[in-house]
């Protein structure tokens, strides 16, 4: 069983940045789609961004496109999630994910990490 353990969380004011990184422990790592869903306090857990297979191809939710950067590097078997321009809103738990197919429905996941805290502060 493929585990994941992400890094990288932390506290930062408004307008910073967090870098999270999501590794994982084997080499079927390209075999997955890799995404990074967050969930605040008192609402659902919702999708952020994911990458395909080979990283050729990115989406990401309205809400973080043009600040949120996902990449992956598969001979490091991780997945990263650079976070700009960061506003108190995106203080959640973030947890990276991977999945058989490309979907952006976590219902399709079925590797988890543990998740990380981002806080952001106003």
């Amino acid at each position: 069983q493929v585990q994941l353990v992400e890094s990288g969380g932390g506290l930062v004011q408004a307008g910073g940045s967090l870098r999270l990184a999501c590794a994982a422990s084997a080499r079927t790592f390209s075999r997955y789609v890799m995404g990074w869903f967050r969930q605040a306090p008192g609402k659902e857990r919702e999708f952020v961004a994911r990458i395909t297979w080979s990283g050729g191809s990115t989406y990401y939710a309205d809400s973080v496109k043009g600040r949120f950067t996902i990449s992956r590097d598969n001979a490091k078997n991780t997945v990263y999630l650079q976070m700009n321009s960061l506003k108190p809103e995106d203080t959640a738990v973030y947890y990276c994910a991977g999945s058989p197919s490309d979907s952006s429905d976590s219902r399709r996941y079925d590797l988890w990490g543990q998740g990380t805290q981002v806080t952001v502060s106003s």
